[in-house]
């Protein structure tokens, strides 16, 4: 019987990785620990606390992920994303535990203007992506048995995320501004949920990048986003990353390869727009089922 620790589990991921960790591994036992349980940014505390569990397999997936945030805080972008990852690989070493590190496309500049494989240098723009490299550097450094998941652009049924976002401006103005120069793949957490298990059950280790099939960008998602609510009275205007000018610079580009996914386990996520598709489907049920 495995004993496998997810750290981050109440996030917008961490409550669909539990649902499927539990149904994949019914024989074993999933534990689910959240900022209460754990503060990742004292490393006594948390070694001591891994130790004591004794994992076999230690999924870190908790993040300050803010990337505007990390901009003008990146103390504390550092102190979680990168000393936070370290403290949770020395306790992963101390057990022996395979670590499952969630990573970011904002590790790469965007400037390749191809998807990124794994074996690309990263080369982040911003203190996000530098804390995220960190993160995996640590990680490597200090855990034999390593599987780092490079992702992108979530959206899920748990957490404010850009979909919720163009839903909630969308009833309150009749035009929205959405930048058209950023390009990446949309990725449902449901479906990374089900690519982790399915990396931890393959016992894969090394580098992966997953993401939802298929390429937009933030405007063409937000199109799709309002035509799939019947919000098509919303006029949605184009315009440039400067004209909104962010405190963090984003890649233009952060396609993310996903063949050595399908190649070591034989999956595909499937296209970004069938996953929309289900998740406001999901999400209007779960809606009408409260009362909201």
């Amino acid at each position: 019987m495995k004993r496998i620790l997810v750290i981050g589990a109440k996030g917008m991921l961490g409550r669909d990785l539990m649902g499927v960790l539990l149904s994949s591994f019914p024989n074993d036992e999933i534990f689910g620990w959240d900022i209460e349980e754990i503060d990742i940014q004292k490393e006594e505390d948390t070694v001591f606390k891994i130790e004591k569990l004794r994992p076999h397999i230690v999924t870190h997936i908790a993040a300050y992920t803010d990337v505007d945030g990390c901009e003008s805080n990146g103390e504390k972008a550092f102190a979680v994303n990168a000393e936070g990852a370290r403290h949770v690989a020395l306790g992963a070493l101390r057990c022996q535990a395979k670590m499952v590190y969630l990573s970011t496309d904002y590790v790469f500049d965007g400037k390749k203007w191809e998807p990124y494989l794994e074996s690309d240098p990263p080369h982040p723009l911003n203190v996000y992506g530098h804390s995220k490299w960190k993160g995996e550097q640590y990680v490597q450094e200090l855990v034999k048995d390593v599987l780092i998941i490079r992702t992108q652009w979530l959206y899920g049924r748990y957490g404010k995320n850009f979909v919720t976002s163009i839903l909630r401006q969308a009833s309150e103005k009749r035009i929205l501004s959405i930048v058209n120069d950023q390009i990446g793949s949309p990725t449902y957490t449901a479906d990374l949920a089900k690519a982790i298990s399915t990396l931890i059950q393959f016992d894969a280790r090394g580098i992966f990048h997953v993401a939802s099939s298929d390429l937009c960008t933030w405007y063409t998602f937000g199109q799709a986003i309002l035509k799939l609510s019947g919000m098509n009275k919303v006029k949605v205007i184009p315009i440039s990353s400067k004209e909104i000018a962010r405190p963090a610079v984003r890649p233009s580009y952060s396609v993310l390869n996903c063949q050595k996914l399908k190649k070591e386990t034989g999956l595909t996520l499937r296209p970004w727009s069938e996953a929309l598709k289900e998740y406001l489907s999901t999400d209007r049920q779960s809606m009408r089922g409260t009362g909201r």
